[in-house]
């Protein structure tokens, strides 16, 4: 069965690199545990800006309604084609968003059912702070 969550963690680049070391290593050894999708951000500020309401918003409407292009998106959300479909591509750069061939058109598509967020309330001393200036 295939894994349908999005994992999102706030890790800094030297944890990051050191997870996929990790993974890299495991993979050398032989091991093949099947491993979840991970979108990492650099502190709590980034989750904020990547999963907005209106982020959160276009992601349901494309779970739920399945539209076939960038326009009828923007449509089922009411907002401006070409604001949606920035907001698009920028998800799309992240891999929060896939899009298919459809026509003449593309069609905004989330692979996944549910997004798991991660972060940690305390941070390690040799770790740049990574909370979000309020």
């Amino acid at each position: 069965m295939t894994e349908r969550t999005l994992h999102v963690t706030v890790e800094s680049d030297s944890e990051f690199h050191e997870r996929v070391r990790e993974r890299l290593n495991a993979i050398e050894e032989g091991e093949s545990p099947a491993q979840p999708h991970v979108l990492s951000l650099p502190d709590t500020a980034a989750v904020a800006r990547v999963f907005s309401e209106t982020t959160l918003t276009l992601l349901q409407a494309i779970a739920a309604e399945r539209p076939e292009s960038v326009r009828e998106t923007a449509r089922l959300v009411g907002r401006d084609v070409k604001d949606v479909s920035e907001q698009l591509n920028e998800l799309s750069e992240l891999g929060v968003v896939d899009f298919e061939p459809n026509g003449r058109a593309k069609r905004p598509v989330v692979w996944y059912d549910d997004i798991e967020l991660t972060f940690p309330l305390r941070f390690d001393e040799s770790s740049p702070d990574r909370r979000a200036s309020v």
